[in-house]
């Protein structure tokens, strides 16, 4: 970790920097994300707790509400001794014991159409956990316009549906865009829906359906796993069981091939074909890149933090940017110069790491050869000519 960030920090999220897809450059990656988190009530619970202890740098919390004892069986961010008080006042508090590093912002207002653009703007991701239509149409409408992800959660009775909604998902991660109108239309019947309090719920499905709610955020932030886009999770709690059905996007949201572009199409490079004047990417984690260092000038740039990656050379990245030398290295408005100009070579331990670097690279435009098949081999290698890193 940082040296900056306090010990308790670190030794609070030891357990999870162990995890391979974490480690400290994930847990970074955590503590710089910011989250909009619509609801402190039954879903917003387990999502605000659960981020927080995970460490994400910022929660907003956006509820106008106030706590009611009906509330009590599944908005475990709240107790007898809050009644009457506001629930996002119950939501600071849980996230300052669990999280003291965490900053939540109190949004003590009723979402709508007219706030939602500035509430909203900014965040890496929006978790939808309102109890009514009305409010995820809302939701839906700015995190469309914004091209924000949303990972969206409801509630029925004994059973619950949790997914990912987004508009603009990068090209390379292969995902379809899904948004909450390809699912639910904005009409008459869908707001008539019955709701918790004339249906009812029960608490612990609650907890499990804000917990896979939390976890689908930790994902998308840290780049790793498969996220619930494309498809729904349905979850029964009386028969113990979940299943998955597979969601459709629109035409409207359905990229098309200019928009993929031929760019994105990258291909495995044997070690005896990589050219001499290519620069090394390793975008493994950090921890693999000490235990097992690429060729020397390796440019080391972790996939999670590559992913984070939303332009191309034309536009200046910061001097301390990893890639920052080799757009130095390109000519005028990110053209590659000379014949031997740089060309990116990413690899990691096997190759579906690199794969994706690649693609998500080439669709932004960097200069990439494509990337090492089969990963680094076990042997220390050597770059084929003059490298340049």
């Amino acid at each position: 970790m940082p040296q900056d960030r306090p010990a308790h920090t670190a030794e609070r999220t030891l357990r999870q920097r162990t995890l391979p897809q974490i480690g400290d450059s994930g847990q970074e990656l955590l503590s710089q994300a910011s989250i909009a988190v619509v609801g402190a009530g039954g879903l917003g619970s387990p999502v605000i707790s659960y981020l927080a202890a995970a460490g994400i740098g910022t929660l907003h919390v956006i509820d106008d509400d106030q706590v009611e004892l009906s509330n009590l069986n599944r908005q475990t961010l709240h107790g007898v001794d809050t009644l009457g008080g506001l629930k996002t006042d119950g939501a600071v508090s849980a996230a300052r014991r669990l999280s003291p590093e965490t900053t939540v912002i109190p949004h003590t207002v009723r979402l709508t159409d007219a706030n939602a653009a500035d509430l909203l703007a900014g965040v890496d991701l929006i978790m939808d956990g309102s109890d009514s239509f009305t409010t995820r149409f809302i939701v839906h409408r700015a995190a469309t316009a914004l091209g924000t992800p949303v990972v969206f959660g409801a509630l029925m009775q004994w059973s619950a549906q949790v997914t990912v909604f987004w508009s603009d998902p990068p090209v390379a991660s292969h995902l379809p865009a899904v948004v909450l109108t390809d699912v639910f239309p904005d009409n008459a019947a869908t707001h008539a829906a019955p709701g918790c309090a004339e249906a009812g719920v029960l608490g612990a499905v609650v907890g499990i359906t804000g917990s896979l709610m939390a976890l689908e955020a930790i994902k998308l932030i840290l780049g790793t796993g498969t996220p619930l886009l494309g498809r729904m999770m349905l979850i029964d709690g009386l028969s113990g069981t979940t299943t998955d059905i597979p969601l459709t996007p629109s035409a409207r949201s359905t990229p098309t091939a200019a928009s993929a572009g031929d760019t994105a199409r990258v291909v495995p490079i044997d070690r005896p074909d990589v050219d001499p004047a290519a620069v090394w990417l390793d975008v493994r984690r950090p921890e693999e890149s000490r235990e097992r260092p690429g060729p020397p000038g390796t440019v080391e740039l972790p996939l999670d933090r590559l992913l984070r990656l939303r332009h191309g050379p034309e536009l200046p990245l910061p001097p301390e940017h990893p890639l920052a030398p080799v757009q130095a290295a390109l000519g005028p408005g990110g053209m590659v110069g000379p014949p031997d100009g740089a060309t990116l070579l990413p690899f990691c331990a096997a190759g579906p790491r690199s794969a994706t670097a690649a693609r998500h690279l080439a669709r932004l435009g960097w200069p990439v050869q494509g990337y090492l098949d089969g990963g680094l081999p076990s042997a220390t290698i050597e770059p084929p000519g003059d490298h340049r890193g």
